[in-house]
């Protein structure tokens, strides 16, 4: 009977000792994706300006009739970079604005890796700069 809890007893430290042992790989790959997010997004410095509410309420409505859903998502990645990804990466100022509202008519390619955004030039340049208001507007969210 000593002998068969002292079997029981050193599996069971076992046991113990190896979960330990695994549980440090996870805090591991958790740094690691948390980095991995880090250099996915590539922050880009610079002032935040106050975002105009009826502005963002267009772009809203616009984002929601264009075909920005088929390949964005607003919290997860698609075929592109989910929205509040990229309100992460640009500061919400006029130049980060006109600059995205550009990329969205002419296009973009290379920006967050592989993805290739296609033109839209049939969209104008202030309802452009409407939708990125209301994508860069997602950062606190």
């Amino acid at each position: 009977m000593k002998k068969m809890m002292g079997r029981i007893f050193i599996f069971l430290i076992s046991l113990l000792v190896y979960s330990c042992a695994e549980n440090k790989p996870l805090e591991d790959k958790s740094i690691a994706s948390n980095q991995k997010e880090k250099d996915y997004i590539k922050a880009i410095p610079g002032e935040d300006q106050e975002l105009d509410a009826e502005l963002i309420k267009k772009g809203e409505v616009l984002v929601a009739y264009s075909d920005c859903y088929d390949c964005h998502k607003e919290v997860n990645r698609a075929k592109g970079p989910a929205f509040r990804d990229i309100a992460k990466r640009y500061p919400a100022n006029t130049i980060y604005i006109e600059h995205l509202a550009r990329q969205v008519i002419r296009g973009s390619r290379g920006s967050w890796g592989y993805p290739v955004m296609s033109p839209h030039p049939q969209v104008k340049k202030e309802d452009a700069e409407a939708m990125v208001t209301f994508i860069l507007s997602l950062r606190g969210q």
